[in-house]
């Protein structure tokens, strides 16, 4: 038993095809960009489920007091540390945080700013030791609007890149391939970290 489609196929679908949005009067001009939906991030840019406040049991306090192995540390200061990040962009994606819970960059103190800034340089220099990265990203999002995923704790965030670390897993199977355990990439990070910290 065959089914027949409905309606005309081949050049005259073309003509009954529906109309793109742009076509149809909607908002806005074609910018020739395509678009992939994934609504299941409103979630993370609202916020949803994130501590906002001191008193609602930030991470970014509770870390320092877990072992180093416990808590992912890869290295302490005075007044700020280096941390794994738990959902990495690539393997070794730490971040620099300080221990004061404190939102914004402004708000550091002459030694956290200072201290920041050493192992951020340190972070990069033990990274390139342990992984051969060939690039990196650093920076920080200071407020949720700016992506911040706990913006009431300032974080510091180092990726290493590596050519060819982006490829159609995470847009098309929204899955980022890991080669390494969050514990071992610790580890080699930590044994690779520049002494003086």
């Amino acid at each position: 038993m065959s089914v027949e489609p409905e309606g005309p196929v081949g050049p005259e679908a073309s003509q009954n095809a529906p109309e793109l949005e742009e076509e149809r009067g909607g908002a806005g001009t074609p910018d020739g960009f395509q678009r992939l939906w994934t609504p299941h991030r409103m979630a993370y840019i609202k916020g949803e489920n994130k501590p906002s406040g001191e008193d609602e049991g930030c991470p970014f306090c509770e870390i320092p007091k877990m072992s180093d192995e416990d808590g992912l540390i890869v290295a302490r200061g005075g007044s700020v540390y280096a941390v794994l990040n738990l959902y990495p962009y690539n393997s070794g994606h730490l971040m620099v945080v300080p221990y004061r819970h404190v939102a914004d960059y402004t708000e550091l103190d002459e030694d956290e700013y200072g201290e920041l800034a050493v192992l951020t340089r340190r972070a990069i220099t033990a990274l390139r030791r342990a992984s051969g990265a060939q690039g990196f990203n650093v920076g920080m999002n200071l407020g949720l609007v700016a992506g911040a995923g706990i913006a009431a704790h300032l974080h510091q965030h180092v990726v290493p890149r590596w050519g060819g670390d982006t490829n159609f897993m995470p847009v098309i199977g929204q899955t980022k391939v890991l080669p390494q355990l969050l514990r071992d990439t610790r580890r080699l990070i930590a044994e690779a970290w520049p002494a003086g910290s």
